[in-house]
Parts: structure tokens; C-alpha cells; sequence
């Protein structure tokens, strides 16, 4: 089958896309403003322009968004967000008066799909709702103009909507830029100050102040359609968080493991652009299932005893694989969202425990027909961050039982490392590029060299 018949090769959510931008279009050609006496050749324009922005959006989500369309509830979310602005600016520009528009706060579409998506995306939704309002007002281009550039104010201005102050910021840009457009609207036609009331000023003070309530809408939007904010990986990646809190008590090894896997993703996130808090909270709590059985693992051993000195290869590698099946249960339990339990069930991917796979070789002479035995579950990385903190877990485990510590074996250890990985097929669900995996190898060798540093010899105190 053809690439071009499997893009369009029907299934339920795609089906039920599709029905949702119906319905949002027959709304939306149902409230238009229709002019006395319109006839059918005036409906099946409206028809075909409302079906026109419909299908940009819908195409523009298949080309450079698809996995918004690969989730129903996050489609829903998108076509609400422009329905109820529409639905909004009909109902003022009816029932109120046009002046009331500019109360309409448009600002609050690109922060919350920036809050959730990017910055383009944002853009894209923000110019397909103003649009369609657009023909809504009686002076359309002027509400367009202002609309769009106070939104694109909003999105320069919201590089990190998890800082307190960066919405009062942004409120307050808003508030200027409409001002300042207004005005210099107004001084272009007129060539005065003579039409400029201070009446209007006030609505944009009031629009402005309107877009703090992004931070319960975002609430709202987060629970509802399961969706993951700044705000919220800032609170989960407190240590002070109660699963952290019981790891770090029961686990204290693996804990500081985590810890420094997240020092190291981080670094990584950083340069290949990937999500650096997701990143850094899905490190966190990647082994939280190494709780129920912590001894089995070799950081968390104080006396030098194993309990897998007692047990054999197949009994041992059954505990260490459970602890992504113990994970996933443990974190379910503390409602941890299913973005960061993602991070749980794919840091080992599908690799082969192969400490004891390697222990079952050697006492079965070289019998490999058990293999899978000793495979971890998966699924395999599906995404940058969750194949960033693969590579990390990996190579800081590693990094302890290096006997030198120097340039050299830092570097040989992180090519091989990821290298394995890469032969392993680990990343082939990924959109993984050479310069990023290059990128990713450098951002591990700078840290672990920053970590694992010769030390000054400091002379003994004499008394």
C-alpha cells in the first residue's frame, strides 16, 4: 500500500476528527451574520469560506502536528478554543456593541496553545480564529490588525509562563500594544487627536487584565484533556514530592542515580531543543520501581552483599525487569500523569538485561533460545525526550564502574553506549537525526567530565 493510501486510509479517530470539524463548521456557518433575505448562493459561500479555514487547519495539523490529530481529545481541544471565541465575538458584536470586541480577550488562544504546544502552532490557531471572527465586526480589518499583533506580543513574550511575574508582564504588553495601535490607528485616519476617547483605553486595560485568567483556564484545560503544563513538571519534579520523598528513603541509591541522569538529560534537552522540564522530571522518576526491591540493585547495596548471590540468572533478571512493571503500578497509584509514566515503561526499551543474560550463557553454554527472558518489555522510545533519558540512564550507570576516570574513557564509554543502542534498533520510532545524536554524545561527555574532574591534592594539616 501506497504512503498516500495509508495517510488517508480511514480509522476511528480520523473518522471522529473529522466529524468534530464538521459539527465546528456547520456552528459556525449556523451563527453567521447573515444579511436579510440571503438566498442559497449566499449560505454556500459562507459554506465554502468557513470550510476553506477548516481544511487549512486540518492540513496544516497533518503536515507539521500530526500526533494532535493522532489524539482525538487533543483535536476536540483545538476546534473548542476557536468555537467559543467565534461564538463569543457573535455574541458581543450582537448584543453589545462593536466597541465591546475589544474586551474580547484573543490573547488567551496563543498563551494557552503555547503553554501546551509551540509557538507556531499557537500562530496558526490565533490567525484562523481571528479570521473567521473577522467577518463578524464591521470593521474587520482593524480588528484583525490589532488582534493579530497583541497576540504576536504574547507568544515573544512567553518563553517561560511558569515564572509568576511573566503573565503580569505579558498582560501589561498587551495592554500597551493595543494601546499603541490604537492610537496609531487612529492618528493615520485623522490626523489628530480629536476621535481617540479614553473610554477605549479602557477596554484595552480591561482585555489585558482578562488574560490572567489564563492560569485557571490552563488548569481547566490540563485536567480535562489530560494535558501537561510548565507549572505542573515544575511541582512534579520537586524532591520534596511524595514518590520522589519515599524513593529517596527507600532507594536512596537509585535516587541519586536519578538525579544525576536528570543533570545529565538536561544538558542533552538543552542543546537538541527537546523539552527540558519533561525531560528532567521524566528522568526523576524513571526507576521509582526499583522501591519495591531495593537491595536487588547494586547502588543501593551499602554491605557489599547481593541477594543475587543466592538466586539464579532467571530468577534475578525477572526482579530487575519488574521494576518498569512495578513503576508504572506505583506511579498510577500516585497519579503521576501519562507523560511522565512514558518515561518509566520505555527507559530500557527493548535491550537485553544482558549482566544476566550474559551469567545464563555461560552456565548454559552459549544457549541463546531464552533470550526473551531477559528482554525488557518496551515499548522502545517514541519521542526525543524519552530517548534522551534512555541514553542518559545508561551511560551515568555505566560511568560508575569505569576504573579511570579521564577523556579518553569517558568519550569510549558514551560512543559505545549509545552506539549499542543504536544497533539495537532503539530509535528507530524516533525522529532522531545524526547531529542530534552527535549533540547528545557531546552533552554527556562535557557533564560527566565536569562531574568525574581530577581534584587538587590537598596537603595534609599538621597539629
Amino acid at each position: 500500500m501506497s504512503e498516500i493510501q495509508n495517510v488517508w486510509k480511514p480509522t476511528r479517530k480520523k473518522i471522529l476528527n473529522l466529524v468534530y470539524f464538521i459539527l465546528s463548521t456547520a456552528i459556525v456557518v449556523g451563527i453567521w451574520p447573515y444579511e436579510s433575505g440571503s438566498g442559497w448562493f449566499r449560505i454556500t459561500g459562507v459554506i465554502i469560506i468557513v470550510s476553506s479555514c477548516y481544511l487549512v487547519l486540518y492540513l496544516f495539523l497533518a503536515h507539521f502536528r500530526s500526533e494532535v490529530l493522532d489524539v482525538t481529545r487533543q483535536t476536540l481541544f483545538i476546534i473548542l478554543i476557536i468555537l467559543s471565541f467565534i461564538l463569543l465575538t457573535r455574541f458581543v458584536s450582537t448584543y453589545i456593541n462593536q466597541k465591546g470586541l475589544f474586551l474580547i480577550p484573543f490573547v488567551i488562544i496563543p498563551v494557552v496553545i503555547r503553554t501546551f504546544y509551540d509557538a507556531r502552532l499557537a500562530l496558526f490557531i490565533l490567525l484562523i480564529t481571528i479570521m473567521l471572527a473577522g467577518f463578524m465586526v464591521t470593521d474587520p480589518f482593524v480588528f484583525i490588525f490589532m488582534s493579530f499583533i497583541s497576540g504576536m506580543v504574547a507568544i515573544f513574550s512567553l518563553s517561560n509562563i511558569y515564572r509568576r511575574a511573566k503573565l503580569f508582564i505579558t498582560s501589561l504588553e498587551v495592554i500597551i500594544s493595543y494601546s499603541a495601535l490604537y492610537l496609531g490607528l487612529n492618528l493615520m485616519h485623522d490626523g489628530s487627536f480629536n476621535n481617540i476617547k479614553v473610554s477605549d483605553f479602557y477596554l484595552f486595560a480591561g482585555n489585558g487584565l482578562l488574560v490572567l485568567m489564563c492560569y485557571p483556564i490552563i488548569f481547566i484545560f490540563e485536567k480535562k484533556f489530560l494535558f501537561l503544563s510548565d507549572n505542573t513538571l515544575l511541582e512534579l519534579a520537586d524532591t520534596n514530592q511524595p514518590l520522589l520523598r519515599k524513593l529517596a528513603e527507600e532507594a536512596p541509591g537509585s535516587f541519586q542515580h536519578s538525579l544525576q541522569v536528570a543533570n545529565l538529560a538536561e544538558e542533552a534537552a538543552r542543546i537538541t531543543g527537546a523539552n527540558l522540564l519533561l525531560v528532567r522530571t521524566g528522568a526523576l522518576y524513571h526507576d521509582i520501581g526499583k522501591i519495591a526491591n531495593p537491595k536487588f540493585y547494586i547502588e543501593n547495596q551499602t554491605d557489599g552483599l547481593s541477594p543475587h548471590d543466592n538466586l539464579n540468572p532467571e530468577e534475578s533478571v525477572k526482579v530487575i525487569i519488574n521494576h518498569v512493571k512495578n513503576g508504572v503500578i506505583l506511579a498510577k497509584n500516585f497519579k503521576i500523569p501519562v507523560q511522565i509514566i512514558d518515561f518509566i515503561r520505555t527507559h530500557h526499551g527493548t535491550t537485553v538485561a544482558y549482566y544476566f543474560f550474559k551469567k545464563y550463557t555461560d552456565l548454559h553454554q552459549l544457549d541463546t533460545s531464552t533470550v526473551k527472558e531477559f528482554t525488557y518489555p518496551g515499548p522502545k522510545p517514541f519521542s526525543k525526550e524519552t530517548a534522551v533519558v534512555m541514553m542518559a540512564d545508561a551511560v551515568e550507570a555505566s560511568s560508575r564502574s569505569l576504573l579511570e576516570y579521564t577523556e579518553e574513557t569517558i568519550s569510549e564509554l558514551v560512543e559505545r553506549i549509545v552506539y549499542i543502542q543504536e544497533q539495537d534498533g532503539q530509535f528507530s520510532d524516533i525522529p532522531l537525526t545524526f547531529k542530534d545524536i552527535s549533540d547528545i554524545k557531546s552533552a554527556f561527555k562535557k557533564r560527566l567530565s565536569n562531574i568525574y574532574h581530577i581534584r587538587m591534592a590537598y596537603p595534609e594539616r599538621e597539629f
